[in-house]
Protein backbone atom coordinates (compact mmCIF):
# COMPACT_ATOMS: atom_id res chain seq x y z
CA UNK A 1 0.00 0.00 0.00
CA UNK A 2 3.09 2.16 0.72
CA UNK A 3 4.01 2.20 -3.31
CA UNK A 4 0.35 4.06 -4.09
CA UNK A 5 -0.10 7.47 -3.83
CA UNK A 6 -0.57 9.32 -0.82
CA UNK A 7 -4.02 10.29 -1.51
CA UNK A 8 -4.98 6.34 -3.02
CA UNK A 9 -4.20 5.04 0.81
CA UNK A 10 -5.45 7.93 2.42
CA UNK A 11 -8.61 6.85 0.69
CA UNK A 12 -8.34 3.29 1.41
CA UNK A 13 -7.31 4.23 4.90
CA UNK A 14 -10.25 6.18 5.56
CA UNK A 15 -12.54 3.34 4.27
CA UNK A 16 -11.58 0.65 6.98
CA UNK A 17 -12.00 3.38 9.52
CA UNK A 18 -14.72 4.46 11.75
CA UNK A 19 -15.69 8.00 10.35
CA UNK A 20 -13.83 11.13 12.49
CA UNK A 21 -17.43 12.34 13.48
CA UNK A 22 -18.29 9.06 14.23
CA UNK A 23 -15.65 8.52 16.86
CA UNK A 24 -16.15 11.45 18.22
CA UNK A 25 -19.94 10.77 18.96
CA UNK A 26 -18.57 6.98 20.22
CA UNK A 27 -16.08 8.52 22.51
CA UNK A 28 -18.53 10.53 24.33
CA UNK A 29 -20.61 6.95 24.91
CA UNK A 30 -17.74 5.38 26.02
CA UNK A 31 -16.70 8.05 28.24
CA UNK A 32 -19.71 8.50 30.00
CA UNK A 33 -19.80 4.32 30.29
CA UNK A 34 -15.89 4.28 31.43
CA UNK A 35 -17.08 4.54 35.41
CA UNK A 36 -17.90 1.12 37.51
CA UNK A 37 -20.67 3.03 39.26
CA UNK A 38 -22.43 3.77 36.24
CA UNK A 39 -22.01 0.81 34.70
CA UNK A 40 -23.49 -0.68 37.75
CA UNK A 41 -26.23 1.82 37.55
CA UNK A 42 -26.96 1.06 33.89
CA UNK A 43 -26.84 -2.46 34.06
CA UNK A 44 -29.75 -2.25 36.77
CA UNK A 45 -31.94 0.07 34.79
CA UNK A 46 -31.44 -2.28 31.74
CA UNK A 47 -33.31 -5.08 34.06
CA UNK A 48 -35.86 -3.03 35.29
CA UNK A 49 -38.89 -0.51 33.96
CA UNK A 50 -37.53 2.65 35.78
CA UNK A 51 -35.19 2.92 39.39
CA UNK A 52 -35.86 5.89 41.71
CA UNK A 53 -32.35 7.92 42.61
CA UNK A 54 -33.02 6.42 46.04
CA UNK A 55 -32.66 3.49 45.02
CA UNK A 56 -29.60 3.74 43.27
CA UNK A 57 -28.05 5.46 45.80
CA UNK A 58 -29.07 2.42 47.98
CA UNK A 59 -27.02 0.21 45.38
CA UNK A 60 -24.09 2.50 45.40
CA UNK A 61 -23.95 3.32 48.74
CA UNK A 62 -23.60 6.92 47.40
CA UNK A 63 -24.58 10.48 48.47
CA UNK A 64 -27.89 11.13 46.47
CA UNK A 65 -26.28 14.37 44.63
CA UNK A 66 -23.18 12.42 43.50
CA UNK A 67 -25.71 9.85 42.26
CA UNK A 68 -27.61 12.43 40.51
CA UNK A 69 -24.48 13.32 38.93
CA UNK A 70 -23.38 9.88 37.38
CA UNK A 71 -27.25 9.71 36.05
CA UNK A 72 -26.82 13.43 34.45
CA UNK A 73 -23.78 12.46 32.55
CA UNK A 74 -25.85 9.13 30.94
CA UNK A 75 -28.38 10.83 30.38
CA UNK A 76 -26.58 13.67 28.46
CA UNK A 77 -25.11 10.22 26.45
CA UNK A 78 -28.57 9.35 25.44
CA UNK A 79 -28.32 5.92 27.41
CA UNK A 80 -31.24 7.27 30.23
CA UNK A 81 -34.12 9.41 30.32
CA UNK A 82 -35.66 10.29 33.90
CA UNK A 83 -38.93 11.57 34.78
CA UNK A 84 -40.57 13.50 38.16
CA UNK A 85 -43.48 11.57 39.91
CA UNK A 86 -44.62 12.84 43.43
CA UNK A 87 -41.44 13.68 45.30
CA UNK A 88 -38.85 11.38 43.41
CA UNK A 89 -37.35 11.60 40.16
CA UNK A 90 -36.82 8.12 38.25
CA UNK A 91 -34.83 7.08 35.99
CA UNK A 92 -35.27 4.01 32.80
CA UNK A 93 -33.21 2.87 29.86
CA UNK A 94 -33.96 5.65 27.11
CA UNK A 95 -36.24 4.58 24.01
CA UNK A 96 -34.98 2.79 21.97
CA UNK A 97 -31.61 1.92 23.62
CA UNK A 98 -32.82 -1.46 25.53
CA UNK A 99 -31.40 -3.62 22.71
CA UNK A 100 -28.05 -1.52 22.91
CA UNK A 101 -27.15 -1.99 26.51
CA UNK A 102 -28.33 -5.62 26.77
CA UNK A 103 -25.73 -6.51 23.90
CA UNK A 104 -23.13 -4.15 25.60
CA UNK A 105 -22.89 -6.53 28.97
CA UNK A 106 -23.45 -9.35 26.42
CA UNK A 107 -20.25 -8.80 23.94
CA UNK A 108 -17.91 -7.40 26.66
CA UNK A 109 -18.17 -9.97 29.01
CA UNK A 110 -16.24 -12.62 27.70
CA UNK A 111 -13.61 -9.48 26.84
CA UNK A 112 -13.38 -8.59 30.78
CA UNK A 113 -13.88 -11.66 32.39
CA UNK A 114 -12.46 -14.59 30.44
CA UNK A 115 -9.46 -14.08 28.51
CA UNK A 116 -10.27 -16.59 25.39
CA UNK A 117 -8.03 -19.07 24.85
CA UNK A 118 -7.49 -19.92 21.21
CA UNK A 119 -7.69 -24.23 20.55
CA UNK A 120 -5.24 -25.81 18.18
CA UNK A 121 -7.53 -26.76 14.77
CA UNK A 122 -6.89 -30.14 13.61
CA UNK A 123 -5.94 -30.98 9.94
CA UNK A 124 -7.95 -30.16 7.46
CA UNK A 125 -8.62 -33.47 6.12
CA UNK A 126 -9.12 -35.02 9.24
CA UNK A 127 -11.55 -32.84 10.44
CA UNK A 128 -13.61 -33.11 7.37
CA UNK A 129 -13.26 -37.24 7.41
CA UNK A 130 -14.18 -37.33 10.92
CA UNK A 131 -17.19 -34.81 9.92
CA UNK A 132 -18.33 -37.11 7.42
CA UNK A 133 -18.17 -40.22 9.36
CA UNK A 134 -20.12 -38.25 12.03
CA UNK A 135 -22.95 -37.58 8.67
CA UNK A 136 -23.02 -41.07 8.18
CA UNK A 137 -23.42 -42.24 11.94
CA UNK A 138 -26.39 -39.68 12.14
CA UNK A 139 -27.90 -40.63 8.62
CA UNK A 140 -28.20 -43.86 10.35
CA UNK A 141 -30.48 -42.47 13.02
CA UNK A 142 -32.71 -39.97 12.22
CA UNK A 143 -33.38 -41.98 8.62
CA UNK A 144 -36.07 -39.49 7.87
CA UNK A 145 -33.97 -36.70 6.31
CA UNK A 146 -31.34 -37.73 3.18
CA UNK A 147 -27.70 -38.04 3.78
CA UNK A 148 -26.62 -34.59 1.79
CA UNK A 149 -29.51 -33.32 4.58
CA UNK A 150 -27.40 -34.48 7.72
CA UNK A 151 -24.34 -33.45 6.01
CA UNK A 152 -25.43 -30.19 5.41
CA UNK A 153 -26.44 -29.55 8.80
CA UNK A 154 -23.36 -31.50 10.61
CA UNK A 155 -21.31 -28.67 8.19
CA UNK A 156 -22.91 -25.65 9.40
CA UNK A 157 -22.89 -26.93 13.01
CA UNK A 158 -19.30 -27.32 12.76
CA UNK A 159 -19.09 -23.87 11.11
CA UNK A 160 -20.88 -22.41 13.49
CA UNK A 161 -18.98 -23.48 16.28
CA UNK A 162 -15.74 -22.95 15.23
CA UNK A 163 -16.49 -19.39 13.79
CA UNK A 164 -18.17 -17.82 17.69
CA UNK A 165 -15.81 -20.79 19.74
CA UNK A 166 -12.19 -19.57 20.87
CA UNK A 167 -11.67 -21.80 23.74
CA UNK A 168 -12.19 -25.68 23.52
CA UNK A 169 -11.95 -25.99 27.01
CA UNK A 170 -13.24 -29.89 28.48
CA UNK A 171 -15.44 -30.83 25.65
CA UNK A 172 -13.94 -31.21 22.07
CA UNK A 173 -15.41 -29.41 19.36
CA UNK A 174 -16.37 -32.52 17.33
CA UNK A 175 -18.69 -33.72 20.61
CA UNK A 176 -20.61 -30.13 20.46
CA UNK A 177 -21.30 -30.63 16.95
CA UNK A 178 -22.58 -34.48 17.45
CA UNK A 179 -24.89 -32.55 20.12
CA UNK A 180 -25.95 -29.12 18.23
CA UNK A 181 -26.27 -31.70 14.97
CA UNK A 182 -28.69 -33.87 17.24
CA UNK A 183 -30.34 -31.39 18.72
CA UNK A 184 -31.36 -29.59 15.00
CA UNK A 185 -32.30 -33.01 13.24
CA UNK A 186 -34.63 -34.00 16.19
CA UNK A 187 -36.52 -30.05 16.12
CA UNK A 188 -36.74 -30.85 12.48
CA UNK A 189 -38.46 -33.90 12.62
CA UNK A 190 -40.35 -33.51 15.90
CA UNK A 191 -44.01 -34.61 16.05
CA UNK A 192 -45.70 -32.39 18.46
CA UNK A 193 -48.46 -34.78 19.09
CA UNK A 194 -46.06 -37.48 20.29
CA UNK A 195 -43.61 -35.62 22.52
CA UNK A 196 -42.90 -33.57 25.71
CA UNK A 197 -43.36 -30.23 25.39
CA UNK A 198 -40.39 -28.04 24.13
CA UNK A 199 -38.91 -24.99 25.33
CA UNK A 200 -36.38 -22.21 23.84
CA UNK A 201 -34.76 -20.00 25.45
CA UNK A 202 -33.07 -17.02 23.38
CA UNK A 203 -30.90 -14.61 24.62
CA UNK A 204 -28.26 -12.37 22.59
CA UNK A 205 -25.18 -14.23 23.39
CA UNK A 206 -26.51 -18.18 25.06
CA UNK A 207 -23.48 -17.45 27.32
CA UNK A 208 -25.14 -16.62 30.72
CA UNK A 209 -29.36 -15.58 31.27
CA UNK A 210 -30.70 -18.51 28.85
CA UNK A 211 -27.84 -21.29 30.26
CA UNK A 212 -29.21 -20.90 33.22
CA UNK A 213 -32.91 -20.68 32.72
CA UNK A 214 -32.37 -23.73 30.45
CA UNK A 215 -30.60 -25.80 33.20
CA UNK A 216 -33.01 -24.64 36.15
CA UNK A 217 -35.79 -25.52 34.11
CA UNK A 218 -34.75 -28.75 33.00
CA UNK A 219 -33.98 -29.83 36.72
CA UNK A 220 -37.02 -28.40 37.97
CA UNK A 221 -38.94 -30.42 35.18
CA UNK A 222 -37.29 -33.44 35.80
CA UNK A 223 -36.65 -33.82 32.26
CA UNK A 224 -40.31 -33.74 31.24
CA UNK A 225 -39.83 -30.59 29.26
CA UNK A 226 -37.23 -30.46 26.11
CA UNK A 227 -35.19 -28.17 26.59
CA UNK A 228 -32.98 -25.84 24.40
CA UNK A 229 -30.73 -22.20 24.02
CA UNK A 230 -30.22 -19.95 21.41
CA UNK A 231 -28.46 -16.90 20.64
CA UNK A 232 -28.91 -13.86 18.00
CA UNK A 233 -25.09 -13.49 18.01
CA UNK A 234 -23.84 -16.59 19.69
CA UNK A 235 -20.77 -15.58 22.13
CA UNK A 236 -17.39 -17.66 22.32
CA UNK A 237 -17.97 -18.98 26.01
CA UNK A 238 -19.75 -19.09 29.09
CA UNK A 239 -18.37 -16.61 31.63
CA UNK A 240 -16.57 -18.70 34.87
CA UNK A 241 -19.35 -18.09 37.65
CA UNK A 242 -22.13 -19.30 35.23
CA UNK A 243 -19.96 -22.13 34.19
CA UNK A 244 -19.71 -22.71 37.91
CA UNK A 245 -23.21 -22.91 38.77
CA UNK A 246 -23.86 -25.01 35.95
CA UNK A 247 -21.20 -27.61 37.18
CA UNK A 248 -23.29 -27.38 40.74
CA UNK A 249 -26.79 -28.29 39.53
CA UNK A 250 -24.37 -31.39 37.10
CA UNK A 251 -24.64 -30.07 34.10
CA UNK A 252 -21.34 -31.10 32.07
CA UNK A 253 -19.99 -29.07 29.69
CA UNK A 254 -21.11 -30.70 26.59
CA UNK A 255 -24.61 -30.31 27.49
CA UNK A 256 -23.89 -26.33 27.49
CA UNK A 257 -22.23 -24.15 25.01
CA UNK A 258 -23.27 -21.28 22.99
CA UNK A 259 -25.18 -22.03 19.55
CA UNK A 260 -26.66 -20.22 16.73
CA UNK A 261 -30.62 -19.85 16.71
CA UNK A 262 -31.99 -21.84 13.79
CA UNK A 263 -35.36 -21.74 12.07
CA UNK A 264 -35.85 -25.76 13.26
CA UNK A 265 -35.33 -24.52 16.83
CA UNK A 266 -38.36 -21.75 16.61
CA UNK A 267 -40.41 -24.15 15.11
CA UNK A 268 -40.10 -26.89 16.96
CA UNK A 269 -40.49 -24.68 20.04
CA UNK A 270 -43.99 -24.81 22.12
CA UNK A 271 -42.71 -21.61 23.87
CA UNK A 272 -40.16 -19.44 23.35
CA UNK A 273 -38.38 -17.16 25.80
CA UNK A 274 -36.78 -13.76 25.66
CA UNK A 275 -34.33 -12.83 27.49
CA UNK A 276 -32.89 -9.44 27.05
CA UNK A 277 -33.49 -9.70 23.09
CA UNK A 278 -37.47 -9.66 22.68
CA UNK A 279 -37.21 -6.93 19.95
CA UNK A 280 -34.68 -8.86 18.12
CA UNK A 281 -36.05 -12.29 18.07
CA UNK A 282 -38.07 -13.53 15.03
CA UNK A 283 -41.88 -14.05 15.79
CA UNK A 284 -43.49 -17.37 14.69
CA UNK A 285 -47.01 -18.03 14.20
CA UNK A 286 -49.25 -20.28 16.51
CA UNK A 287 -45.48 -20.34 18.95
CA UNK A 288 -45.96 -19.08 22.29
CA UNK A 289 -43.65 -15.92 23.38
CA UNK A 290 -42.78 -14.48 26.94
CA UNK A 291 -40.24 -12.19 27.83
CA UNK A 292 -38.07 -12.68 31.24
CA UNK A 293 -36.87 -9.15 32.07
CA UNK A 294 -34.51 -10.93 34.52
CA UNK A 295 -31.03 -9.39 34.46
CA UNK A 296 -27.90 -10.70 33.56
CA UNK A 297 -25.57 -13.08 35.65
CA UNK A 298 -22.44 -12.12 34.36
CA UNK A 299 -21.37 -9.44 35.68
CA UNK A 300 -23.04 -10.11 39.25
CA UNK A 301 -21.65 -9.90 43.06
CA UNK A 302 -22.61 -13.06 44.62
CA UNK A 303 -25.50 -11.68 46.01
CA UNK A 304 -26.58 -10.79 43.19
CA UNK A 305 -26.11 -13.75 41.43
CA UNK A 306 -28.13 -15.39 44.39
CA UNK A 307 -30.95 -12.54 43.61
CA UNK A 308 -31.04 -13.83 39.87
CA UNK A 309 -31.03 -17.25 40.69
CA UNK A 310 -33.81 -17.26 42.64
CA UNK A 311 -35.80 -15.06 39.86
CA UNK A 312 -34.90 -17.91 37.18
CA UNK A 313 -36.21 -20.76 39.59
CA UNK A 314 -39.22 -18.93 40.53
CA UNK A 315 -40.00 -17.93 37.13
CA UNK A 316 -38.89 -21.51 35.52
CA UNK A 317 -41.02 -23.49 38.09
CA UNK A 318 -44.15 -21.16 37.16
CA UNK A 319 -43.13 -22.31 33.39
CA UNK A 320 -43.25 -25.89 34.37
CA UNK A 321 -46.08 -26.09 36.05
CA UNK A 322 -47.96 -24.28 33.44
CA UNK A 323 -46.88 -26.90 31.01
CA UNK A 324 -46.55 -29.94 33.20
CA UNK A 325 -49.49 -30.07 35.05
CA UNK A 326 -51.29 -27.96 32.56
CA UNK A 327 -50.13 -29.03 29.04
CA UNK A 328 -52.96 -27.08 26.95
CA UNK A 329 -50.85 -24.17 28.02
CA UNK A 330 -48.13 -24.81 25.65
CA UNK A 331 -49.95 -24.62 22.74
CA UNK A 332 -51.73 -21.43 21.21
CA UNK A 333 -54.93 -21.69 20.08
CA UNK A 334 -54.63 -22.17 16.41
Amino acid sequence: MSDQPPATVRRVLEAGAVGGQAARRLADTLGALADPVRLRMLSLLGTMDEVSVRDLAALSDLAQPTVSHHLRVLRDAGLVSSHRRGNRVWYRVARGRGPTVGTLFDVLAPVALDPPRTPRPGHPEEVEDALDRLAGRLAAVYAEASFDVVRRIVRECATGLVRTRTTAGAAPLLVLVERFARQRLSDASRDRARSAPQVLFVSQTDTARSQVAAALTRRLSQDRIVVRTAGLTPGAQIPRNVRTYLTELEVPEAAAFPKTLTDDALRAADVVVTLGCSDACPVLPHVRYEDWPVGDPTFASPVGFAALRDEFQSRAAQLVAELVDAPDAAHPAR
